[in-house]
């Protein structure tokens, strides 16, 4: 099966449940298909056709979700990018897919910059505006009609590429990941099936459509036929509010939307009853951050997945009441390994022994895995090496087989000849009752080549560099190598759009005191 035919069998089965709500705008799964299809027609008269990407720099709004749809219809390769990129890295991403067609929103980010950028292109590829109403570039002009000429026995087959997702370039210029229906379709199944989902099931779109937990959502509630509540704009308050108003059964976030969520001054006022399953993934989750969801939320399940782009799952963890932060096990498709970490020739037979930290590998066999980055032989090369993918995380097992991640290999920090690992201690000082947030990287330093520095953003603006010191000495669970030697106190951490902490940043003294 190709994706499109997921969305026909959900209209099949419930045409009338409602599939998207965005603001005052509610359709049905049949409303839905048929702009969907629409679309497609106007997209294949404009030349559109399998294997041709269309870029797409929009935020989470309904005519984000129809040219998803409408590019499963043609097999064309639906290319989200994010839409706080700056000109220069939207201007790669342009030249690197090469799209016949872009889809924009008019006034987010610099697509003011898109006329000029397209020109790059060799054929020019011509842009369709949301926002524009009632010119022959506006998004609205794609829903005129034409007779159907479009066949359900010429669909896209499963191996073909469905979507490309750039990584995030946190440490250099982003990657192409291209994924294929099976890839998209075995991903979706596993996500549904790793957080427990039910027919019906609804949700709201947060994560961007351009990140893979954005795509996660949007597809299992879509098999689901559940309902899409979009929110283009991220705001707590209008999240709580929508959970409540539109009677909201799972979320899937980042950590920093759940802190945000948890501490929405009023919270109690928010009916929040239906809201039985929640999850995370894309940064680690502190386990005052985890004490709070249940405190607050109540759910009756909460997982941890941790995955990638490249391989939506790696492992996945239930038993978050019982083991704050832990990965759990592999995942529904997967078979992981633990080896020993050697960036950029790694062998995938170098296993480690259990407690001992080591980079996260996964088979390649998995249905949910990529097989080579977009016009890059260089990093397929370093990443997908016999058969695995180093995925560039460390972690390790506890007695009982359970995956504990650790950091990513580069944020590794190595003092005195001791390997120390940010996040461990980064969950010591979140517990600290004055500690808002905090993110530790190491420094270069002359005698210990690098030493532990951790920053920190206060509740308390009392709160002193001795008192976090005593505080690390009293704690039994972290040892006395890996106690920060510098605390720097800032208004805020750096982070990504999705909430990943930017270490680099730190560690060059990009942030704010």
């Amino acid at each position: 099966m190709s994706l499109i035919e997921f969305l026909w069998r959900s209209r099949d089965r419930y045409p009338l449940s409602e599939a998207l709500v965005d603001e005052e705008v509610r359709w049905t799964y049949q409303e839905l298909t048929q702009r969907v299809e629409r679309v497609a027609e106007n997209l294949a008269q404009r030349g559109i056709k399998l294997g041709d990407h269309v870029l797409v720099v929009m935020t989470n709004r309904r005519e984000n979700i129809i040219s998803y749809w409408a590019c499963q219809r043609l097999g064309a390769i639906y290319t989200p990018v994010n839409f706080r990129l700056s000109e220069a890295e939207l201007a790669y991403c342009i030249q690197d897919s090469c799209p016949r067609l872009i889809v924009a929103e008019e006034g987010v980010g610099v697509t003011h910059r898109l006329v000029d950028l397209s020109r790059y292109l060799e054929p020019s590829a011509p842009i369709v505006w949301v926002g524009r109403n009632h010119e022959n570039d506006s998004f609205d002009s794609l829903y005129q009609s034409f007779s159907p000429s479009l066949s359900s026995d010429d669909l896209p087959v499963d191996s073909g590429t469905a979507i490309m997702l750039y990584t995030a370039g946190t440490t250099g210029r982003p990657k192409g990941v291209p994924r294929t229906h099976t890839n998209e379709i075995s991903a979706a199944a596993a996500h549904i099936i790793q957080n427990r989902y039910e027919m019906l099931e609804s949700t709201v779109a947060i994560m961007p459509f351009y990140h893979t937990m954005g795509m996660r959502s949007l597809l299992a509630t879509t098999f689901l036929n559940g309902k899409l509540v979009l929110l283009p704009r991220y705001d707590s308050a209008k999240l709580a509010a929508a959970i409540a108003r539109e009677q909201v059964s799972a979320l899937y976030l980042v950590p920093t939307l759940f802190y945000d969520l948890a501490s929405l001054p009023h919270i109690e006022q928010f009916n929040f009853h239906l809201l039985t399953k929640i999850g995370y993934a894309g940064a680690a989750m502190t386990s005052a951050l985890t004490t709070q969801c249940f405190e607050r939320f109540h759910p009756e399940i909460f997982v941890n997945h941790f995955g990638s782009s490249e391989v939506y799952t790696f492992s996945v963890c239930s038993w978050l009441d019982r083991k704050p932060t832990c990965a759990g096990r592999a995942g529904f498709h997967e078979q992981i390994r633990l080896v020993e970490i050697n960036p950029g020739s790694g062998d995938p037979r170098a296993l480690v022994k259990p407690g001992t930290p080591g980079e996260v590998i996964v088979n390649l066999s998995s249905p949910e895995a990529f097989h080579g980055y977009w016009n890059r032989p260089d990093a397929t090369r370093a990443a997908l090496r016999d058969g695995w993918y180093f995925t560039g995380d460390v972690a390790y097992q506890d007695d009982d087989g359970d995956l504990w991640v650790q950091g990513r290999v580069d944020d590794m920090i190595i003092s005195g000849g001791e390997n120390i690992h940010p996040l461990e201690v980064e969950d010591v000082l979140s517990q600290h009752p004055h500690v808002a947030e905090v993110a530790v990287a190491g420094i270069d330093d002359p005698k210990w080549g690098q030493i532990v520095a951790a920053f920190v953003v206060r509740l308390d603006p009392s709160l002193t560099t001795e008192e976090l010191n005593q505080y690390c000495l009293a704690n039994t669970t972290l040892a006395d190598f890996k106690r920060p030697r510098q605390y720097i106190f800032v208004t805020e951490i750096p982070k990504s759009p999705v909430g990943k902490i930017l270490r680099r940043k730190l560690r060059e003294k990009d942030y704010r005191p």
